[in-house]
């Protein structure tokens, strides 16, 4: 049995900053995560997408941004069990025992899931061939955008995802960007831009189409594209890109009593705390009026429900705020010379 002050559900961004909040006051934690490395889905599925809303970093991928608070954590030696889903988590006198499907058990008086919301895989296309593309020609992230360089790509979607690569991947190959309405949900300065891409001939959009078949021997060859009116294009392609957003699980963090709305936890925006004591919930698995799903948020959320987390950790001791610029003791936690 690992005791520790806090453990928490998910090694993505969220989770990464909130372990640096909790070593910084002082408590001790560890991560868990069911996928094979640090990152979450900024490494599953957008490795190598451009993020812009990140403070004071102008432009950097989901890599990046892991690999920068990984350093960020490195003083602390935080201990990641990866590969491992909880399974359990049950009260015992005030705490929490928790279990992965890997028998390793935990006891904890704080519990924080940070976008820990089971298995997730994305939505795929409906023609049945595209199966026998994927993960080949057709895919739904990108993990290696220097294979496309020169090519064609046929992108899908209609959010930030399919409106990023568009713009981004434009600057070294053809794209064609094609999405089943006329209005897209991605941010508008994307929209703009693309707009502007296609008025000078860098994308080639197609509105109000859906895929309606792939072509191909040994390798996708072309795909036919309908309108609402039933038109058919082809299009000459060398890859299709589709960004229908995550099919999301839950998993067995729907057993746990928890207050769940459209796969959601409900949170106070105090503490971030669930309507479980000592269970938090932070990053996109928790909801609450006005919530917004970025990364930033996230930090938000895990840096209150850190703090939250002390008066169960240290019952008998009292939290004193300090500013990491003057505080002394923050700065021997991070190696700080005078």
């Amino acid at each position: 049995m690992i005791k520790t002050d806090a453990l928490i559900i998910g090694a993505g961004p969220t989770g990464l900053f909130t372990a640096h909040q909790l070593k910084l006051i002082g408590l001790n934690c560890e991560i868990v995560d069911n996928l094979d490395k640090i990152g979450g889905q900024c490494i599953e599925l957008y490795p190598d997408k451009p993020i812009y809303d990140i403070p004071a970093i102008p432009e950097c991928t989901g890599e990046e941004l892991t690999k920068n608070l990984i350093e960020q954590l490195k003083p602390f030696n935080i201990k990641f069990h990866l590969s491992e889903r909880v399974d359990e988590v049950k009260k015992n006198n005030g705490h929490w025992n928790v279990k992965t499907n890997k028998g390793t058990e935990f006891n904890t008086p704080n519990v924080i899931i940070a976008g820990g919301v089971g298995s997730f895989e994305p939505r795929k296309f409906a023609p049945k061939e595209c199966e026998r593309f994927e993960n080949k020609s057709i895919l739904y992230s990108v993990k290696d955008k220097s294979i496309f360089k020169g090519k064609t790509i046929s992108i899908f979607g209609g959010g930030d995802s399919a409106l990023d690569w568009a713009i981004e991947l434009s600057k070294d190959s053809k794209v064609n960007l094609i999405h089943r309405r006329d209005e897209f949900r991605g941010a508008q300065i994307s929209v703009n831009k693309v707009n502007e891409l296609n008025e000078s001939g860098k994308i080639d959009l197609f509105t109000k189409y859906q895929l309606k078949s792939v072509n191909g021997t040994n390798k996708l060859e072309n795909i036919e594209i309908m309108s609402d009116d039933k038109e058919i294009k082809k299009l000459k392609t060398d890859y299709v890109l589709g960004f229908f957003g995550l099919i999301m699980q839950l998993g067995p963090i729907a057993e746990w009593g928890l207050n769940i709305d459209k796969k959601t936890v409900a949170v106070d925006t105090e503490k971030f705390e669930t309507n479980q004591k000592g269970i938090y919930a932070v990053g996109d698995i928790c909801t609450y009026p006005g919530k917004l799903k970025l990364i930033l948020s996230g930090f938000h959320e895990g840096a209150l429900a850190a703090r939250a987390c002390f008066k169960l950790a240290r019952p008998n001791e009292k939290y004193r705020f300090e500013f990491t610029t003057s505080s002394k003791t923050i700065k021997d936690r991070l190696g700080v010379k005078e």
